[in-house]
């Protein structure tokens, strides 16, 4: 069984959500279901269908969230090594064509938020700054081209 990586503030954000699923937006939907169906007609109800819908997706994202946090590997960004970057690592790059510095977290696809300065470790930025050391360089096709990031350090 695969391990998959996660902050501890994604595997909280994680648990956080498991628990809304299951408390709060599970019974709403289970009540919404009770409510179409006392409308009589199931076939042409489309509350209930539009309910069934909802819960068809709540139950497969309680699914998948329970199988991460059952599989996950919880990491502690403030207890990665800084010798080179990894998973959980902070990293100050300068982009060379504009040479602009930008700060960035690699973290799990599920954790990934752009405006947050948090990229996913398999984007093509994230993958290629991984297993680097400041000073060396990390190449990124990119829709409009070659970019080229050094790596100023890792916080």
């Amino acid at each position: 069984m695969d391990q998959i990586p996660i902050t501890t503030q994604g595997f909280a954000a994680l648990k956080k959500e498991l628990e809304r699923l299951k408390t709060i937006e599970r019974p709403e939907n289970i009540k919404a279901i009770e409510v179409a169906r006392a409308h009589g007609d199931l076939s042409e109800n489309a509350e209930y269908h539009a309910a069934k819908e909802r819960q068809s997706f709540l139950e497969g994202r309680i699914g998948e969230i329970s199988y991460k946090i059952g599989n996950a590997k919880v990491i502690d960004p403030d207890e990665v090594p800084k010798d080179v970057v990894r998973f959980a690592s902070r990293v100050l790059v300068e982009n060379l064509d504009s040479e602009e510095e930008i700060e960035y977290m690699i973290v799990g696809a599920d954790e990934a938020d752009i405006k947050k300065g948090k990229i996913s470790v398999s984007s093509p930025l994230g993958s290629a700054l991984i297993g680097k050391e400041p000073g060396e360089e990390a190449v990124v096709q990119a829709p409009g081209g070659k970019r080229i990031y050094e790596i100023i350090d890792i916080l």
